[in-house]
């Protein structure tokens, strides 16, 4: 049966402003209650809406769409890890869709993140502005409600071409717009939504929003901020963050690692990542560490270098075309990084959260030299006050620490590798994806409701 469910003639505009304004500035109890409320209806109005309806039928097959943006290699990384776990856990039991809706319907800003996010984290102070001045509530509430007013036409057929039972976010601006469709569709009580924060420490209030059924968090730091936003202990839980399931599997020995890629068998490996982009002081590193990590004495290298460029092609060709004193493998943007950590004693990087967790589950002790200010800023005291690893943004030091490490201390290297594997969390992602699979069973069938898309967003802006 096919149930037709009319939105109110009231416009976009007016319903969004009246509904924010209840669920930013009412208590906790209120928030929630405004924001699981369905649209009303009005009976009188349902024979001219002119609504087209599309009816899903009781199918086994549910549909999964995740949210995501490339602003950042993390976001995109971690919906790929939950598409790949869900299916090694459940089959052809969903149907998943990785989609930027934003890129794909919206226009602009929205359309527009991912060039904007790389052009401001180059020019790093404006990042910083942007990140801390949008966190205040009432802000961030103010620019989502502009662009919820003006793009929710788009958005919402970028949600229902796909007719998801299940919408999971692993962005922190995809949260309320998704939601607020929902709303006004009367399906947010029917479509299970998730929030998947990928953020490991420090983060942005945008992720945070009460109408989820559930807010993974990868920390208890960050499930306490989310408490602090209004969230139920109920709707949190705090399992680690998503990391591609190939990291939890088991990997080949390092000895059998080295053999396939050519590495020497018998020096301890440093890895020197730069990010997917290949940023921060990856060249004058690699050529600090080509110093230090030679015996000039012994006329012998102590260590050999692995160095991830990513993107990046013109460092690369710079490295590639050196000469070096120890082992050295340059290498582009790599697809078997759990095999490349595997081969290695320890990691140089910026302190990217996902980066950060996979090293972790390699059990690698971490040399942290850089940090986006804001959402990477609380990894550094993550990694270092737990005992990981250590933070310096100097070449000469960080090279310095790792000639120590393979020679006169190679006991603190062991610990930080112990710490390290006590930080990990290998089987986050499918504890997640186990959690999503729970709601839906509980729901029961998902998909014998209609999606439609709502005539009174015709013509109003």
């Amino acid at each position: 049966m096919v149930i037709s469910v009319a939105s109110p003639r009231k416009s976009i505009a007016e319903k969004v402003f009246q509904r924010v304004g209840g669920y930013y500035y009412g208590s906790n109890s209120q928030r929630r209650c405004v924001n699981l409320e369905a649209p009303t209806i009005s009976s009188d109005e349902d024979s001219d809406t002119g609504m087209e309806l599309v009816q899903i039928g009781a199918e086994s097959t549910k549909n999964v769409l995740i949210l995501m943006s490339d602003t950042g290699g993390g976001h995109r990384a971690s919906a790929e890890a939950i598409r790949d776990a869900f299916q090694i856990e459940f089959g052809d039991g969903y149907r998943i869709f990785v989609k930027d809706v934003w890129k794909e319907y919206a226009g602009w800003p929205l359309n527009d993140l991912e060039r904007s996010y790389k052009f401001m984290v180059k020019h790093v102070q404006l990042w910083k502005v942007a990140f801390f001045s949008t966190s205040p509530r009432w802000i961030h509430s103010m620019y989502l409600t502009a662009m919820a007013a003006y793009y929710a036409k788009e958005v919402e057929a970028g949600l229902m071409e796909y007719k998801p039972d299940i919408i999971i976010s692993v962005h922190p601006l995809m949260q309320h717009i998704p939601l607020w469709v929902l709303r006004w569709q009367g399906l947010q009580k029917k479509v299970i939504f998730v929030t998947v924060i990928t953020d490991l420490n420090s983060c942005h209030r945008t992720w945070f929003h009460s109408g989820v059924n559930r807010c993974y968090c990868p920390s208890q730091e960050v499930a306490k901020r989310a408490l602090q936003d209004g969230l139920d202990e109920s709707q949190i839980r705090v399992y680690g963050l998503p990391i591609r399931p190939s990291f939890a599997r088991a990997v080949l020995s390092k000895d059998q690692i080295r053999e396939e890629f050519g590495m020497n068998l018998n020096l301890p490996a440093v890895l020197l990542m730069g990010g997917g982009e290949g940023m921060g002081p990856v060249k004058e590193t690699a050529l600090a560490l080509d110093e230090s990590l030679y015996d000039s004495e012994a006329d012998k290298p102590i260590g050999q270098l692995i160095i991830i460029c990513g993107r990046n092609k013109t460092l690369a060709s710079s490295l590639q075309s050196l000469e070096w004193n120890i082992p050295v493998k340059v290498r582009g943007f790599e697809t078997q990084m759990q095999k490349w950590m595997g081969a290695c004693d320890c990691i140089i990087t910026k302190a990217g959260p996902g980066t950060i967790a996979e090293a972790l589950i390699r059990g690698l002790p971490i040399i942290l030299n850089d940090y986006i200010p804001g959402q990477e800023k609380g990894n550094v005291p993550y990694v270092v006050d737990n005992g990981a690893g250590v933070f310096t943004r100097s070449p000469t030091e960080t090279a310095r620490i790792v000639a120590e490490w393979f020679s006169t201390n190679t006991e603190e290297l062991k610990r930080m590798s112990e710490n390290a594997l006590k930080l990990a969390q290998p089987e986050a992602v499918f504890d997640i994806v186990k959690d999503i699979h729970e709601l839906a069973q509980q729901r029961g069938p998902l998909a014998n409701f209609p999606y439609m898309l709502t005539s009174s967003f015709t013509g109003l802006f």
